[in-house]
């Protein structure tokens, strides 16, 4: 179990030290899912942050850190769950000739989405995750999570944009949640 959290602002405050911090805010909101390790990734062009509580399972060294670039630097991604057949995905990929910096099946989701795109990708990974993905050439953000839902995944759309994590906790540490009911929703 890892924790994942972030946001994507359109129209928010996107100094590098605000997303840093609101990041950070929301990581240790999800802190006791994943206490091996923590990161933050954030671009501050495109007002995103990434936060990731990490605990290692696969590939215990640094190179399975996350938020994790793929090896272009086109993708960044966050990622808690487990990709069960990704051995005999890493094998389709190196016959390709991908060259793995580390053992993680992230490495290898975040690979095969670099090579298939992200549809593919999903259709070929076995598994139970839940990930957010930045597309920083298509300056596009992705949700997923596998297709049976095992693995939380959240998401609220907040004043000028989205916000998502493993729990619900993550998104009310972001400042602009308020945890008012919607009357109209009712």
């Amino acid at each position: 179990m890892c924790g994942i959290a972030g946001f994507w602002t359109l129209t928010g405050n996107r100094e590098e030290s605000v997303l840093s911090h609101v990041a950070r805010r929301m990581g240790e909101a999800v802190a006791h899912r994943g206490p091996d390790g923590d990161g933050i990734w954030t671009d501050s062009a495109q007002g995103i942050a990434f936060a990731h509580r990490r605990l290692a399972i696969i590939d215990l060294k640094a190179t399975g850190h996350q938020p994790m670039v793929s090896a272009s630097g086109r993708y960044v991604i966050s990622f808690n769950g487990e990709i069960y057949n990704f051995p005999e995905l890493r094998v389709r990929l190196e016959a390709r000739g991908v060259r793995f910096r580390g053992t993680s099946d992230t490495e290898v989701l975040l690979s095969l989405i670099e090579h298939d795109g992200l549809e593919r990708a999903l259709v070929q990974a076995n598994g139970m995750f839940a990930f957010a993905l930045w597309d920083r050439q298509d300056h596009s953000l992705s949700l997923a999570r596998d297709r049976y839902g095992q693995k939380p995944r959240y998401y609220a759309w907040l004043r000028g944009g989205i916000v998502f994590g493993s729990e619900l906790s993550a998104i009310r540490a972001h400042p602009d949640f308020k945890a008012e009911i919607d009357p109209d929703a009712v």
